[in-house]
């Protein structure tokens, strides 16, 4: 019987409100047995290029990344989000280490190609994610703090999305352990309607999904949340979860179903 892991992705927003973060590495530290941060830094990463003065582009909800906004993404994920929440988790009692996919080669990517004329830039798209090291990491008693950054193998560091970073990471450590996948957030979970924070879809399966998109029930940013999560479950990730990110107990919020 494999030994339970949970996996905790934090949003960017999350990431800039205090409270709610204080809280979240709070629960996060309470969770029993192993587990991994995933976090992303978005508008941590925004305030921080307008201050230098450089522009940031989006094109439907993903950043686009060039030379000088990946400096930004760089030491703001890598650095200033990612050290400040291992040593918040340091004075919670759990032993974190902050990681890139960079670092010991965990996860790999390709620069995303050029579609329907766009061209994202230094965008990463996952190939493999080391399941194996990650896993004697936490064997060790260490908490991996992931940061949103992958690379390519060839020098280059690369802008990932931070929910595909979640999943890539449960994908791969599923072999290892019995999964759960929990995306935290500021809503209580997936919303059938975005005005009222109490429209909370109890289960997504993939047909639901199917249909949610077709009639706009789901648009934006929670699509490739979603798909993510579907990923996820296909790949042999026992629970998916969307939640409140005060809510990591796993009892409300969206299911994520097959």
């Amino acid at each position: 019987m494999k030994e339970k892991l949970t996996i905790v992705k934090v949003g960017g927003a999350v990431v800039e409100d205090e409270a709610q973060l204080s809280q979240l590495l709070k629960d996060f530290s309470a969770i029993e047995g192993r587990k991994v941060l995933v976090h992303g830094g978005g508008r941590k990463a925004t305030k921080v290029a307008e201050a230098l003065g450089i522009e940031s582009k989006m094109v439907g909800g993903r950043r686009i990344t060039d030379a000088d906004m990946l400096s930004v993404v760089t030491m703001v994920y890598g650095g200033l989000v990612n050290k400040n929440l291992v040593a918040r988790l340091q004075a919670n009692g759990v032993n974190a280490l902050g990681l890139t996919g960079a670092d010991m080669d965990l996860i790999h990517s390709h620069k995303r190609p050029i579609k329907d004329g766009i061209d994202f830039g230094f965008v990463g798209d996952v190939d493999k994610a080391n399941g194996q090291m990650l896993s004697k990491l936490i064997e060790e008693g260490i908490t991996p703090v992931m940061a949103p950054l992958t690379h390519d193998g060839q020098g280059n560091i690369l802008n990932t999305n931070a929910d595909t970073i979640a999943s890539e990471t449960a994908k791969a450590l599923a072999p290892y352990y019995d999964v759960t996948l929990i995306f935290s957030f500021e809503k209580k979970g997936v919303l059938r309607n975005p005005d009222d924070d109490d429209s909370v879809i109890p289960v997504i399966t993939h047909a639901d999904f199917i249909n949610y998109k077709a009639d706009g029930t789901i648009s934006g940013g929670m699509l490739p949340k979603i798909e993510n999560a579907l990923g996820a479950i296909d790949s042999g990730v026992s629970r998916v979860i969307i939640t409140l990110a005060t809510a990591l107990d796993g009892q409300s919020g969206t299911i994520i179903q097959q």
